[in-house]
């Protein structure tokens, strides 16, 4: 997490001039979507140089044009999920064919099984499809189908160049690590743990947690040892999963507090726990390695 903005809802904030003034919110301050709060957010990182290659989000940020055309004008790919109503055009442009529809008229060539990731339990595989909706190849309709489900979700792609459908499923996999990561700071640095009344006490509220996280983003960066690819190494019964961010602030909580124990038998306890954890990690992958589908 790098940026933040407060989200005003229009007629219960923006036009209670009581209500902004004993909260402080500056004068300057109007009604903005969430997808325009957004854009400003990927602007300003953009122009501090920040390097993005790729932009991915859900429905309310999918289906906001706005959004989409700011992206393309930066030069920025996007994999937005949409909503199956969302209307595309096919042919080269002379037909406009609701996203749900054509996903009925897929053969089942269309479709490739590709996993988005590693989750808590092993591979996580759906099956992919994507219609081309530009002659020059850059924007996509991609559409994910659940295979234990057949629930479909749909995806408005665009890229400044041409990319192969893997990279588009990559992209769209890492949508998790958004939630993940919220879910991190909620969890490990009281990110929603605030009762503040006032616009200044919100903003060094999310500011001192996201400080806070990124801290120990970096510490459990640090802690990650690098390791030299080898495809055909399995970890050994006896390897503890890698320090992960709850197990470094549980480490870091019981050292600057007065110990009941002393450090040696504390790290201990830490590898003795996360060597169970990679026990469990490692049976779920079994599991769902032998059976794709149930990915």
């Amino acid at each position: 997490m790098i940026d933040r903005r407060l989200y005003l809802p229009d007629t219960s904030w923006c036009q209670d001039g009581e209500r902004r003034t004993r909260a402080g919110v500056p004068g300057h301050v109007e009604f903005s979507t969430k997808p325009t709060l957004a854009g400003q957010m990927i602007t300003s990182a953009l122009d501090a140089g920040i390097d993005a290659s790729w932009v991915t989000g859900d429905e309310a940020y999918g289906q906001d044009p706005g959004l989409r055309a700011l992206l393309e004008s930066r030069r920025v790919g996007y994999v937005l999920a949409v909503a199956c109503s969302t209307r595309v055009r096919i042919n080269q442009g002379r037909v406009a064919v609701r996203a749900d529809t054509i996903a009925e008229h897929l053969l089942p060539s269309a479709w490739h099984r590709q996993s988005v990731g590693a989750g808590a339990k092993g591979p996580r595989y759906y099956d992919w499809a994507w219609i081309e909706i530009s002659a020059d190849r850059h924007r996509h309709l991609l559409i994910r189908r659940n295979p234990n489900s057949d629930e479909l979700a749909f995806y408005l792609c665009w890229s400044p160049r041409r990319v192969p459908l893997s990279e588009l499923v990559r992209v769209a996999g890492t949508r998790w690590c958004i939630e993940e990561s919220f879910q991190a700071a909620k969890g490990q640095v009281g990110l929603d743990h605030y009762q503040v009344r006032h616009w200044t006490a919100w903003h060094r509220h999310i500011t001192l947690a996201m400080l806070a996280r990124a801290f120990l983003a970096v510490l459990t960066a640090d802690a990650t040892p690098t390791r030299t690819a080898q495809p055909n190494r399995h970890p050994r019964s006896t390897d503890p999963i890698d320090l992960t961010t709850p197990e470094i602030r549980h480490l870091l909580g019981a050292l600057l507090n007065p110990p009941s124990t002393s450090p040696p038998r504390l790290l201990h306890w830490s590898t003795w726990r996360r060597r169970h954890q990679a026990t469990a990690r490692r049976s779920h992958y079994r599991r769902r390695l032998a059976d794709p589908a149930t990915g």
